[in-house]
């Protein structure tokens, strides 16, 4: 978790992507990735990580960008528009939460046909 925290703000405060994008890939990447220089990644990771990229730009297309400043509408280096999205959190986060949410969704219906398609090897 504490590798994550800068996802933040998008990445660090920036504004830039969104840190769920990143969150959600991190898993893919956790579940999916070697985990010693000699091993190979899993033959799926990339097709699944960019099925998830296309999602989450579905999922942000309201928004205009997959940019955390215009899903949250905040400008994070702006100390007044910081403030004012934490003071009210359930007005100011309905977006992030939301982008959250689908975003989970995503990655449980990627993990099932990834449990489907090892399933189906051990029984071929």
């Amino acid at each position: 978790m504490a590798a994550l925290a800068p996802f933040g703000g998008g990445m660090g405060s920036s504004g830039d992507v969104c840190g769920t994008l990143a969150g959600a890939l991190a898993v893919l990447g956790l579940s999916l990735g070697k985990t010693r220089p000699e091993q190979r990644d899993h033959k799926l990771m990339m097709k699944l990580s960019h099925r998830m990229v296309l999602a989450f730009e579905e999922i942000c297309h309201q928004y205009g960008s997959t940019r955390c400043r215009d899903i949250a509408g905040v400008d994070w280096q702006n100390r007044v528009q910081v403030i004012r999205f934490y003071a009210s959190p359930e007005k100011s986060r309905a977006n992030c939460r939301r982008v959250i949410r689908e975003t989970v969704r995503v990655l449980e219906e990627l993990s099932a046909k990834l449990d489907d398609g090892k399933k189906q090897r051990s029984h071929d």
